[in-house]
């Protein structure tokens, strides 16, 4: 790099299956762009940190989705929302405009060696099949640099705009959460939440960008929904996911309102799947090794899912692993010896108990935030 003799290897490129079935593809870059592009990141965040709007939570240094999922939540509960916008971005990084992209860093950087650099990983192109072929448009996917040049690319499009719209046209209250290419947005008035929709389609038509029709919704939502539809003969308020949660309008034993979030289903049965297949895959390791296996699986689901409310679906989850490695246990052989008391006192030695892991989403983010405003 110091002798500028560096040049950006091609991505490699790979598909992992979404949720709706469809091939999300990444690009895998080399070793040596990921030491270098890491290396960039570090320098970029500390100046974009600086610049980046309060409800961005999407890879930034000290913010995680609960984060993102609380602010959603003290929002909802602090602020008068009645419709909430379930939008999402019709494949954000292909999609993303590199020119664009490239005017929104030289407004913030001025050194011409990063510039150069990110034009080098935009322009390297990818592999795929052995055969090399041309990006001219978007941000490989995977990359140790794509995240960062997304919320910059975002922060132009939507952050900026986005917060100019509510002190200009908003009539009521609103807040906005943006988690990378998602984002959830909550209105007061249905007027504002309609007005909102036609201008960020027509603002996000003028940097290549477009909402998914199937996937963006303006749904009635909050602490009177209930009410207004059983009023108007409708059924139950209607939902959203985001961050991997089901949203729901829920009420607490006292009857107040209450933002109750389970797992969503279809993310439960496939990460089951995906357990039962490795423990068929296991089935003949030692019972030890795979209850230490196990153990971390479960750990790791408890450790983001066990939030306040989602208690039913987090020992689910728990107990359907429970039966898998009892099934896979019992294959090893056309005669088993595994009765049931068995099994649930190896469930009990290697498995952790299904707890709540988490708090109340708005006293957290009262505590992390320390009275400042919940829609910053």
């Amino acid at each position: 790099m110091k002798g500028r003799g560096y040049r950006a290897s091609p991505s490699r490129r790979a598909y992992i299956p979404k949720a709706d079935g469809r091939l999300r593809p990444l690009g895998i870059a080399t070793l040596e762009d990921k030491i270098i592009q890491r290396a960039v990141v570090e320098v970029l965040n500390a100046v974009y940190e600086v610049d980046f709007l309060g409800f961005s939570y999407g890879f930034r240094p000290g913010r995680g989705p609960h984060d993102a999922l609380d602010a959603l939540a003290a929002g909802t509960y602090k602020k008068k929302v009645n419709w909430v916008l379930d939008a999402d971005i019709r494949d954000f990084f292909t999609s993303l405009d590199q020119s664009w992209l490239e005017t929104f860093l030289e407004h913030r950087i001025a050194d011409p060696r990063v510039l150069r650099l990110i034009r080098k990983w935009l322009g390297a192109g990818v592999v795929e099949d052995g055969a090399w072929s041309e990006t001219t448009q978007g941000s490989p996917q995977g990359a140790s640099v794509s995240p960062l040049l997304a919320n910059v690319y975002l922060h132009y499009v939507f952050d900026l705009w986005a917060q100019w719209w509510r002190r200009r046209h908003a009539r009521g209250d609103m807040i906005i959460v943006r988690f990378a290419d998602d984002f959830i947005v909550g209105f007061e008035h249905q007027g504002d939440a309609k007005q909102f929709l036609r201008d960020l389609r027509e603002r996000f038509a003028k940097f290549s960008l477009e909402l998914h029709p199937d996937k963006t919704r303006l749904i009635e939502f909050g602490r009177f929904a209930a009410a207004r539809r059983a009023g108007r003969g409708l059924g139950k308020p209607e939902t959203f996911d985001f961050l991997g949660f089901t949203h729901i309008c829920g009420k607490t034993r006292a009857g107040r309102f209450w933002l109750r979030r389970t797992t969503i289903s279809k993310r439960l049965r496939s990460k089951l799947h995906e357990v039962k297949d490795e423990l068929k895959r296991r089935r003949h390791e030692p019972v030890p090794d795979q209850g230490r296996w196990l153990a971390s699986v479960v750990r790791g689901h408890l450790a983001y899912y066990a939030v306040p409310g989602n208690m039913r679906a987090v020992n689910a989850f728990r107990t359907q692993a429970t039966r898998h490695w009892c099934a896979a246990l019992r294959s090893r052989s056309q005669r088993h010896r595994l009765p049931w008391t068995r099994m649930n006192r190896l469930a009990s030695r290697w498995l952790p108990p299904a707890r709540i892991q988490h708090p109340y989403p708005d006293e957290r983010f009262d505590v992390r935030t320390r009275g400042r405003s919940p829609v910053r």
